[in-house]
């Protein structure tokens, strides 16, 4: 690596030798001065040999090249702006190895006390959001570039995760609105899908005509949609698990066949629903305000649906394949939604207990055989099992028995 004056400004030129084993050569202009060049340089080189003498945002480069091409392009997006907007402006120029717990504890101080110019805070998702980015940096230098510990670790996580609170619509609220979402096809369209099929906005703005089955009244799910810096970017779904297909119901089959027979020579592979998510907003504010019910997100839509089918009584497990969840995240999101089976499983483990009880009586042990012509008595303050049945005991001998007052006779 060497320095260079280059008319009035100095240049870096850096070789060295790749992954691969090749040489290679790369150089950057326009420093002010040589001591700027020379700083540059040593950056350069301690990234190079991976030596944690360097800088946070040095290192940020080196934590970019190892983990942008493992995820989405908008989930590196949206990691990105969090970094460089909250992060990288007050780390930055510190050495990656000498920032302490106390210096994180300052700046999420700083981050708690932030208020823009109407007052507003950011929310505690937000502020965890943003600790947990910081922390992923300085875990990703402790598992591979040596870096001794997680300052962000020690100093603890700030701000908690918010649950808000689940809207949807009723089945009546949806017809309302859909009536009022019919002088736009192409709205009412959509908005059919989100419903009644319960995918998510992405995965509906990615849908091409080759992805419906018509013959087997199904759609299959397998991309989703994004618009990125101005540029329309299909990404495959949010989860492995959201790749499915779904069973539509007849009369979604028919209006999606018509819906497609309205757009002028549409290919197999041509996005269906050219709007933006803005316009859908819109359409909803619209909708909403038309039918007179109340608000919702778009993503609500999906709550909808699958509040609708809890209600028809579908399982989790049903339910999830449908959507693309885990059964497990429909029964803990929606728990509240489900009936409560829990009298129902006492009732039941009731009957269990007097249809076969084994006793032991002085010592002896006792079989209880339900007399099945006996049936509750219903009296006041709740029901009453007042039932009978013979007990065989192991010396040959029968006794009667009344399971409530406990009162027997001996044969």
């Amino acid at each position: 690596m060497a320095v260079y004056k280059d008319g009035d400004k100095w240049r870096v030129i850096y070789r060295y030798t790749n992954y691969k084993g090749e040489r290679k050569q790369k150089q950057k202009r326009g420093f002010a001065t040589k001591r700027e060049a020379l700083g540059w340089e040593r950056e350069v080189m301690l990234k190079s040999e991976s030596k944690l003498d360097m800088t946070f945002a040095s290192f940020f480069e080196i934590y970019e090249a190892d983990k942008k091409k493992r995820v989405k392009e908008n989930t590196w997006e949206s990691k990105s702006h969090v970094i460089r907007t909250k992060i990288l402006p007050y780390f930055g120029e510190r050495k990656i190895a000498e920032i302490e717990p106390r210096d994180v504890i300052a700046w999420q101080n700083e981050m708690l006390a932030y208020k823009g110019e109407n007052g507003e805070v950011y929310s505690p998702t937000y502020l965890k959001t943003i600790h947990a980015q910081l922390s992923a940096i300085f875990n990703h230098a402790v598992r591979f570039y040596h870096l001794p510990g997680n300052p962000a670790q020690k100093a603890g996580t700030m701000g908690s995760e918010e649950h808000k609170e689940m809207l949807f619509w009723t089945k009546e609220e949806y017809l309302k609105f859909a009536d009022a979402m019919m002088d736009k096809p192409l709205s009412y369209y959509a908005f059919e899908m989100l419903y009644w099929c319960g995918v998510r906005l992405g995965e509906m703005l990615a849908l091409t005509p080759s992805d419906f089955d018509f013959g087997r009244n199904i759609v299959t799910i397998n991309k989703s949609y994004q618009r990125l810096k101005g540029r329309d970017v299909i990404t495959s779904p949010k989860t492995a698990k959201s790749n499915r297909t779904i069973k539509m119901p007849h009369f979604l089959c028919e209006e999606m066949q018509e819906y497609i027979g309205m757009l002028y020579e549409i290919s197999g592979d041509e996005r269906m629903f050219q709007v933006t998510k803005s316009y859908l907003h819109h359409e909803m504010d619209r909708g909403a305000k038309a039918a007179d019910v109340k608000r919702i997100r778009i993503h609500d839509l999906r709550h909808s649906h699958i509040s609708l089918l809890i209600e028809m009584g579908f399982s989790a497990l049903a339910i999830a394949d449908r959507v693309g969840h885990e059964s497990i995240d429909i029964t803990y999101r929606y728990a509240h939604l489900f009936p409560n089976k829990q009298t129902e499983m006492a009732d039941k483990l009731d009957m269990e207990r007097m249809e076969s009880v084994t006793q032991t009586d002085n010592g002896t042990v006792i079989q209880f055989h339900m007399d099945k012509e006996f049936e509750p008595e219903r009296r006041k303050g709740g029901v009453r099992l007042w039932k009978k049945g013979l007990i065989t005991k192991e010396d040959g001998g029968t006794r009667q028995w009344h399971s409530m007052s406990r009162r027997r006779k001996e044969s």
